[in-house]
């Protein structure tokens, strides 16, 4: 059986490739092994790219980058079917949603067509074309960019899609000193000395393999309740925090309450252990959570935040 010691090697060789950035690493493999999609949103040039091609290196899986434009159609993403003359025919060609992990960078400068396409693979795990629908890989990962919506020609995605992505990470700039390291690399890769990539550590069977043993982590029934409370209370907010009463638009669904607990077992097996505890429920919550809150208008006037709305029921909830 797979062992989750192989997501512990492929952590260290993706560190050895990625200067810093050791929880958003973490939160990749947690967001594989769970079988849930991820939103990176930040500026360009973090390494992003880089980082989902050490993912896909390391597990053998067939990668697939696409650059989200407001031109690009479905069939961009899902293939089409083909005419061949010589047979009165159609092939259908497969389009890149076929990959294992699919790089969506920019998602949000993409009509919503292709938006619709691409949530029926994140919901379904397949594509309807032509009447015909079509299996997607097994381990199909979804891992898109986003430009923050300040940025011209961005778009905000639906919320039904926004609520298929496990986590919604928020990337920082690097510190002073991991600058200075992620230079000194680039200019050896310049002068010609290329470092090696990550190397194929087990195969897409077994990750699905890891994925089955996530069953058998232990979560207590107050731990579980903490979690669904949690949630619940996004749509609740009057109830905990009154004077935040009036700043919520829409709180999270239950699909978040699944979200947050499959993201916790991840965590506790990455961590080695075979239950969850508490610090796993609140380390994750702000990226399980933060795309599923919709404040309005008037939480923008008074400077509150998605993070700022989860920490503040973290710390009102009595602790399990």
């Amino acid at each position: 059986m797979a062992s989750i010691n192989l997501l512990d090697d492929l952590r260290s060789r993706i560190q050895s490739v990625i200067v810093g950035q050791e929880a958003l690493i973490d939160k990749m493999l947690i967001a594989m092994l769970a079988g849930g999609h991820v939103l990176l949103e930040g500026p360009p040039g973090l390494a992003k790219t880089t980082l989902v091609h050490a993912l896909a290196a390391g597990v053998d899986a067939s990668f697939q980058r696409v650059q989200f434009t407001p031109d690009l159609m479905p069939s961009d993403l899902t293939g089409s079917e083909i005419f061949e003359p010589s047979n009165s025919s159609f092939r259908f060609i497969a389009g890149p949603l076929f990959h294992e992990i699919l790089l969506a960078d920019e998602i949000n400068r993409a009509p919503p067509k292709v938006q619709s396409a691409l949530l029926e693979a994140m919901a379904e795990h397949q594509i309807t074309i032509a009447g015909k629908t079509h299996r997607l890989p097994d381990i199909f990962m979804v891992l898109a960019t986003q430009n923050p919506l300040e940025q011209s020609g961005t778009y905000p995605l639906p919320e039904a899609q926004l609520d298929r992505f496990l986590f919604k990470i928020v990337l920082q700039y690097p510190s002073l000193e991991e600058e200075v390291e992620i230079t000194r690399r680039a200019r050896r890769a310049y002068e010609g000395h290329v470092e090696a990539g990550v190397q194929a550590l087990f195969q897409p069977a077994d990750l699905l393999k890891l994925r089955e043993q996530l069953n058998a982590i232990h979560i207590d029934e107050r731990i579980e309740r903490f979690a669904v409370k949690l949630v619940a209370a996004t749509r609740n907010l009057g109830d905990y925090i009154p004077e935040w009463s009036d700043h919520l638009r829409a709180g999270a669904s239950p699909r978040a309450s699944i979200s947050l607990l499959r993201a916790s077992t991840a965590r506790a097996a990455l961590l080695g252990r075979d239950y969850v505890l508490p610090e796993d429920i609140i380390t994750l919550a702000p990226d399980t959570l933060r795309h599923r809150i919709q404040l309005n208008f008037s939480a923008r006037a008074e400077g509150v935040s998605e993070e700022a709305l989860i920490a503040g029921l973290i710390d009102v909830l009595p602790a399990p």
